[in-house]
């Protein structure tokens, strides 16, 4: 079985150039031109790599990034893997892609961060993960909310003070 994922893995993130290749060679629409079947198979990757995090696949996201797949990668909504696995509450991928760079403070289309994501789904030990870093320096300026006017927008505001109150004490503690 895992001889078949490592295959099916392997011929997926050969997909861009390979499918462009085979595409070409068969009988296409002249509309469709080289760059269209590139960006449909790029976009076939971006939802592979959306979907191994939102279900927890680990060993997926790992040969994406082994690969050099960009960590950030985003979708049509502004969403990135990180928020994808914080919504479904894949901690162990969220861990795995913080640990590859991933950007916590990265907002989607609609100005919300991963961590409101955790809040909205009271994911609260991904919420802890993420609030090891402040995001909301530059919401104000840009008009966009911050964490903690979302958590009151969604009655959070209590869990996210919580959070940020064990965050401190565990700063104090390491010092």
């Amino acid at each position: 079985m895992k001889v078949m994922q490592h295959a099916f893995l392997a011929s997926m993130l050969a997909l861009g150039s390979a499918f462009a290749t085979a595409t070409e060679a068969k009988d296409i629409s002249p509309a469709k031109t080289v760059t269209q079947v590139q960006m449909n198979s790029q976009q076939e990757l971006i939802d592979l790599f959306f979907a191994a995090a939102k279900i927890g696949n680990t060993e997926v996201i790992n040969e994406f990034l082994k690969h050099g797949f960009p960590v950030d990668v985003r979708n049509k909504d502004g969403y990135t893997a990180l928020m994808m696995a914080t919504y479904h509450g894949q901690q162990a991928i969220v861990t795995t892609l913080l640990k590859q760079g991933a950007d916590r403070c990265a907002r989607d289309n609609k100005g919300n961060t991963a961590l409101m994501g955790a809040l909205f789904k009271m994911e609260f030990a991904i919420a802890k993960q993420l609030r090891q870093v402040d995001c909301d320096a530059n919401a104000q300026q840009t008009g966009q909310k911050t964490t903690a006017e979302f958590a009151q927008v969604i009655g959070q505001e209590k869990q996210l003070q919580k959070i940020i109150q064990e965050a401190e004490q565990a700063k104090t503690l390491a010092k």
